[in-house]
């Protein structure tokens, strides 16, 4: 009898340590590991549509239109002491006219990566940390004012930009006629 009491006591004992040592490690797991930047740490910020106008030889040639977003650290956007989206347009501004970051007269070289770095540097040299961590393109487009008087002339309902030109080439699985892809 004592031995079948010893033996259950044994398995008991076995069980309850096997129990505390798979809980201890599996939390000290969870505790370490970190989230990448894209999964959920940071906040997502929209940026409104911004129409730029393209002046060269002292007149209007066209205009750029852009939809940015960017991903942001939350704990450092709730301290801006401006909205997140007037910041973003003046620096869009400041680089496309003030710097002249786009050739627009050869849009064919446009590099799609020096734009996108060259916007989120300006960005955080401006608020003096590193709060926005990426980039993101949702429209960027090309309206040359000869398109816009060609388009006027028709009188046609159609949208201007139907008559823009993409900066960045790529398949648009909503424009199955090969008709130019609506704008937001």
């Amino acid at each position: 009898m004592i031995k079948l009491i010893g033996t259950g006591v044994w398995v008991c004992v076995v069980t309850l340590a096997s129990v505390y040592f798979s809980v201890q490690l599996s939390n000290q797991a969870e505790s370490t590991e970190e989230l990448p930047e894209l999964m959920g740490r940071l906040q997502s910020v929209r940026g409104e549509i911004t129409t730029i106008p393209v002046i060269a030889d002292g007149a209007v040639q066209g205009y750029f239109l852009s939809r940015l977003s960017f991903t942001a650290d939350p704990d450092l956007l709730e301290k801006l002491s401006i909205a997140p989206n007037e910041l973003i347009t003046d620096v869009l501004y400041s680089q496309l006219v003030g710097n002249n970051v786009i050739n627009f007269p050869s849009l064919e070289n446009f590099d799609l990566d020096t734009f996108r770095d060259g916007i989120k540097v300006a960005l955080n040299k401006r608020v003096g940390s590193e709060m926005f961590h990426d980039v993101i393109i949702e429209q960027i487009d090309y309206l040359a004012k000869e398109d816009i008087r060609a388009n006027m002339r028709k009188g046609a309902n159609q949208s201007m930009t139907g008559a823009s030109k993409p900066l960045v080439k790529g398949e648009n699985p909503a424009a199955s006629d090969g008709s130019a892809a609506p704008t937001h």
